[in-house]
């Protein structure tokens, strides 16, 4: 597999915040390719039927993803995107206390809008879910009094 660069987390966000006492604490790699990828076990605590990952926690996932496809490794200068359309398409039951893998790819990247596609494998590789989504652009204004790094956003040991 080629190079993997960790991207930034933060310190509360539901699914990456490293210090949210129940979050997800994903993490996730950029590959040379653009690809995002992300190996995870999901906690019992986030099943819906026994043994299986709710599909809402299926879908924050994919959804983080799918936005990190187009943010970039540079804490200091990302593109935030909020999601403006997510499909979703549970294929199989995603298991929890399992190994799974979350893999986004760019599809399509505009100005001030972009698309990509996500999918979750199981540990052998079998599809599990996929999902597109349409992204825009948050106004970089939003930011302009916002110290991201005393926020904890930032690439974690």
């Amino acid at each position: 597999m080629a190079d993997l660069i960790k991207q930034p987390s933060s310190l509360d966000c539901f699914v990456c915040g490293v210090k949210n006492p129940i979050g997800l604490h994903l993490e996730f790699f950029e590959t040379e390719s653009g690809e995002v990828i992300c190996d995870h076990i999901i906690p019992e605590n986030y099943q819906g039927y026994p043994g299986v990952a709710h599909g809402g926690i299926v879908a924050s996932m994919v959804d983080e993803v799918l936005g990190r496809v187009h943010m970039g490794n540079d804490p200091n200068n990302p593109r935030f995107m909020y999601t403006a359309r997510l499909t979703v398409h549970y294929r199989k039951p995603v298991p929890v206390e399992k190994p799974i893998r979350i893999i986004g790819r760019p599809v399509k990247v505009k100005a001030h809008s972009a698309t990509s596609r996500a999918q979750v494998l199981d540990e052998n590789g079998e599809l599990l879910a996929e999902a597109d989504a349409v992204l825009v652009d948050i106004p970089k204004s939003m930011f302009d009094d916002v110290d991201l790094y005393a926020l904890g956003w930032k690439v974690y040991d």
